[in-house]
């Protein structure tokens, strides 16, 4: 299997190493990463920037293709410049902090997924609970698992999985759920601040509201120590709304 290994968090973050330690003890990975920390960049692509790739070797040797630009930047690098051609799969993660509901608009890691998937590369992204997460492996050995049935059984053009893993050992795992997204509103809000020179900054938070927490749900499969597995599209129309838009007899 020849796997395409990239994140948001930026080429040296312990998750990535965490998922490229187990795939290469039986696939060909070639790690293609953004040399600095991209997260919530969400679908961005470099457009009036130049692209810039450098050979690394990351914690004492493994080997790396680290790039000045977003997680959707190093997939199509990584497709058409460093392998030159479509790899088998692309994996995006591992993640700390857990991608579900409305996140995975904001997520540069699903967005590195969501970019193999519009080139019809099966893909999935993989991300697990806390923002210091004690188990990685747990989500490691789970990804593998995943990459053989995705193999296996393929998946649609524009198709791809999101994953998210509670940070609990594996034997504590109680299985996986296909899960829907949740959904709700957002929850957002700035902060105003003052900094040393007495001038006035914003700072974006986030208010923890009341999640859905319903069984078929990704954090009603994670509160209940599963795995969640939820297919996502790229194709995002609405295709309730089409015959209710058209009865709305709009005219110029």
């Amino acid at each position: 299997m020849r796997i395409l290994l990239t994140n948001d968090d930026g080429v040296h973050a312990e998750g990535l190493w965490a998922i490229y330690r187990k795939f290469s003890e039986n696939h060909s990975v070639t790690v293609v990463a953004p040399d600095r920390e991209r997260s919530a960049i969400s679908h961005g692509i470099s457009l009036n920037e130049a692209l810039r790739i450098r050979q690394i070797n990351v914690y004492g040797g493994y080997p790396a293709y680290s790039i000045n630009g977003t997680p959707a930047d190093c997939v199509n690098m990584g497709i058409m410049v460093v392998l030159g051609g479509n790899p088998d799969l692309v994996i995006s993660g591992i993640n700390p902090g857990l991608n579900m509901g409305n996140s995975v608009s904001y997520s540069g890691t699903v967005a590195a997924a969501r970019e193999a998937a519009l080139h019809g590369i099966p893909a999935i992204a993989v991300s697990i609970f806390n923002f210091q997460p004690s188990h990685y492996d747990t989500a490691a050995v789970f990804a593998e698992i995943l990459a053989k049935h995705v193999l296996e059984n393929g998946l649609p053009f524009g198709t791809f999985l999101n994953v998210n893993v509670p940070d609990i050992p594996m034997e504590k795992v109680k299985g996986v759920r296909i899960c829907r997204q949740e959904t709700g509103p957002v929850s957002e809000y700035f902060e105003k601040r003052i900094d040393p020179r007495n001038q006035e900054y914003y700072w974006l938070g986030a208010e923890f509201r009341e999640a859905e927490t319903d069984s078929d749900t990704e954090r009603g499969a994670i509160f209940r120590k599963y795995i969640s597995v939820t297919p996502l599209k790229c194709d995002i129309t609405d295709y309730n709304m089409i015959e209710k838009a058209g009865a709305w007899d709009i005219r110029i």
